[in-house]
């Protein structure tokens, strides 16, 4: 192959004399222009025509006659792999993959090795770029990243030709409803604002590397002054407290982390040494991450797309002289639709007056939604196809209660959300009553409300909701949002933070649960089918016992002479329990002062511990039920696939007869149970806990006060031997839901 910079230098000449495809004949001689320069036997340009079909447009080295009549389907043969996708196909014997699909108008027989490399722009795929050869082998690193800058540059000729859909006809005047995930309770009405922040890059390919660099490296001090200035500005509203302060600057840590992550810089540079100006360097090296990291499973690590999306973009503004992302102003009590979005850019928002945002792809865990709650933003996420139906200034609704939008609601929906969001001020003002009061129930029985929280930025709503301690600190996400696992004095930090702002109030702290799809940067992907029941977790801990045996330390450290309670996810055996409690007092053997207690407990997520339960719990101070896991390991049923959501049901009987015999078994043998999974965040399920017995519950910071309120109204002497009969008389396979809701609401109980 020829120089990445002389087939840049050809590729400028080309497009500056042709700034569009005008034609076939226009995109025949650029792919003539990519063969020869690349010395590859075959160059086709397959495009889109059609929300879901490829056509070759164009070739050097198949048939002529197949331009215009080969077309493809997205997911189609090895092309529409790669389209559907986002991935490059670099096979040596492509006639071989299961995905190929024969064209015999090709004649593409005589070519063994493949290269197929998308061809997108702003997040849409525009085509394919097709290399072939008759000789099998699999195409170097090199060559690979030189066809991906010209798919980038061919992105920029094709755009012109494949305008952006503007008018969606009749369905844009339809009332239209999105279901979601509550991200930060609340409702609001307002019309909508999008942000309209995708940059690209027009100034594409540059003389003069050196130069290149040299913007960059001003346009990114400008950046980061920026960010500096804009969280130093938005900090008051976070709250005063020092805890407040503390957690929003971890916040702004992990964004910087992701912003000057090592290996991102180098990949810029390296495109700019290829002859990219700095523009289209950062535009490349961020798409290619976030083709990456959309294929993360993991809620938590998928947002840290919305940082890196949020930082390109601002990384490019500065290169080309702007500043603000959106607009200044916005109309009064407007609703942000975004895809993704960063901390900054939510806070960014804020200032300019938003009163709600959806999110499509925003998770609870992460930074823009910590952010929502911490501002009291009302805050939806996963409503998928929301921005595309959607445009400035006309109405929306969102219900994040209910976990819904409402796109042009009808005026009976608008009035009647009206009338919803009056009733609900008041009532907060009655849950607010409830803040310093203990839960109990109607008839007098005591529940204990926790708090399942995950950065320091959370602390701040143990007072704020009154809760009575935290059930779940998940240690893994201070790491996740650093970027690595730090050392055991910045550990020792974190958990001391933690306890002090918990005061006399319990905290469990669970220990990493790493792998699976919760990697930190740099991390290889699991070469594993099945990674949730992989090499993850306590696993970990146990097979690299350094790294567990540092964050122990760290935990005691942090104790410093007060209680301390530390469980271990994932057991599945006593022997590992065992192994780890060893380990943690071999540790705790050491470090001076020693805690105040020392209680030691296990999560219970893996079926198979239910049957080494006597066992267990002479071995345990405590036990937490972490029903996510242990409700699709049970089930066989994939938390995250909706296609499932309906046999991933708490309230189907071999579900709650599983809980009812821990719940006995632990009372029997006087050892403290809590439930700690998504489930205890829901009121219907979490009266049915209380009604099996479970008097400790853990969850998010916005589900306490309405639990709490729910209990109040509960007479759990007549729920429970309700559900007793309920349970003795339910067949094998029908969840218990609806009965349960029907004899809720005949109570005047509200969810």
């Amino acid at each position: 192959m020829s120089s990445p910079r002389r087939l840049i230098a050809r590729l400028r000449n080309f497009m500056a004399h042709r700034p569009a495809l005008q034609g076939k004949d226009d995109l025949l001689d650029l792919a003539r222009l990519i063969a020869g320069e690349l010395v590859s036997e075959v160059c086709s340009v397959y495009v889109t025509t059609g929300s879901d079909t490829l056509e070759l447009a164009a070739t050097e080295g198949l048939r002529p006659q197949s331009v215009g009549r080969t077309r493809l389907r997205m997911g189609e043969g090895l092309v529409g792999l790669a389209a559907a996708t986002g991935e490059t196909l670099n096979l040596p014997d492509a006639q071989n993959h299961p995905a190929f699909a024969y064209r015999p108008e090709t004649g593409e027989d005589a070519f063994a090795s493949l290269l197929a490399v998308p061809v997108r722009r702003a997040g849409r795929t525009l085509g394919v770029l097709v290399v072939q050869n008759r000789t099998p082998r699999r195409y170097d690193a090199d060559e690979v990243e030189e066809v991906q800058t010209v798919a980038m540059l061919l992105a920029e000729l094709l755009a012109a030709t494949q305008p952006e859909r503007t008018d969606l006809g009749l369905a844009a005047a339809l009332p239209r409803r999105f279901s979601g995930a509550a991200l930060a309770p609340g409702i609001v009405l307002g019309p909508v604002v999008l942000p309209g922040r995708t940059r690209v890059a027009h100034r594409l390919v540059a003389d003069d590397p050196q130069a290149e660099q040299l913007r960059l490296e001003a346009a990114w001090a400008a950046m980061q002054a920026g960010i500096d200035q804009l969280f130093r500005d938005r900090m008051p509203e976070l709250g005063g407290r020092k805890a407040d302060a503390a957690a929003s600057r971890e916040i702004l840590d992990a964004y910087r982390l992701i912003a000057g992550d090592a290996g991102w810089l180098k990949r810029v540079g390296e495109a700019i040494t290829s002859g990219l100006s700095a523009e289209a360097a950062v535009a490349r090296v961020a798409g290619e991450l976030r083709d990456r990291m959309r294929r993360v499973t993991d809620p938590y690590l998928r947002e840290r797309l919305a940082d890196l999306e949020d930082l390109a973009a601002r990384l490019l503004a500065s290169l080309d002289g702007g500043s603000a992302i959106g607009p200044e102003t916005i109309q009064p009590g407007a609703i942000l639709l975004a895809r993704r979005l960063g901390p900054a850019e939510l806070l960014d928002w804020h200032a300019r007056g938003i009163a709600g945002v959806v999110i499509e792809e925003g998770s609870a865990g992460g930074h823009a939604a910590v952010l929502a709650r911490a501002l009291g933003i009302p805050a939806l996420g996963g409503a998928r196809g929301v921005c595309d139906s959607a445009s400035d200034g006309e109405q929306a609704v969102i219900d994040a209660d209910e976990g819904q939008i409402f796109l042009r609601p009808a005026e009976e929906l608008r009035t009647g959300y009206l009338h919803a969001i009056a009733a609900r001020t008041a009532r907060l003002a009655g849950w607010a009553g409830l803040r310093d009061q203990p839960s109990r129930t109607k008839d007098g029985t005591r529940i204990q409300l926790m708090l399942n929280v995950g950065l320091a930025m959370e602390l701040g709503q143990i007072a704020a909701t009154g809760a009575d301690g935290i059930g779940l600190f998940r240690t893994e996400i201070a790491m996740l949002a650093r970027g690595a696992i730090v050392d055991t004095p910045d550990q020792a930090a974190i958990y001391t933070r933690v306890l002090d702002e918990a005061g006399d109030r319990p905290v469990l702290f669970r220990t990493l649960d790493l792998g699976g799809d919760k990697l930190l940067p740099g991390s290889p992907p699991p070469e594993e089918e099945n990674p949730a029941m992989g090499w993850r977790s306590l696993r970990i801990g146990l097979d690299r016992p350094a790294l567990l045996r540092r964050q122990l330390r760290a935990l005691l450290l942090a104790a410093g002479g007060r209680k301390l309670s530390i469980m271990f996810p994932m057991v599945a055996t006593i022997a590992e329990f065992r192994a780890a409690k060893a380990l943690l007092m071999a540790e705790a053997a050491h470090v001076r002062p020693s805690p105040q207690s020392l209680r030691v407990g296990t999560m219970l997520e893996i079926p198979a511990l239910l049957f080494q339960l006597p066992a267990l719990l002479r071995e345990v101070d405590f036990v937490s039920i972490g029903t996510n896991d242990l409700m699709q390991f049970l089930f066989a049923a994939d938390r995250s696939a909706p296609k499932l959501a309906g046999r991933y049901d708490l309230l189907l009987p071999a579900a709650l007869d599983t809980i009812a015999m821990v719940q006995q078994a632990c009372e029997t043998a006087e050892i403290p149970l809590s439930v700690c999974g998504e489930a205890a965040s829901r009121p219907l399920e979490a009266m049915t806990l209380a009604g099996l017995g479970i008097t400790s519950l853990s969850m998010p910071a916005p589900s306490l006060l309405p639990i709490k309120a729910m209990l109040a109204d509960l007479d759990l002497a007549s729920l429970r031997p309700f559900l007793t009969a309920l349970r003795r008389n339910a067949s094998g396979h029908a969840s218990l839901r609806e009965p349960i809701t029907a004899w809720a609401r005949e109570r005047g109980l509200e969810f």
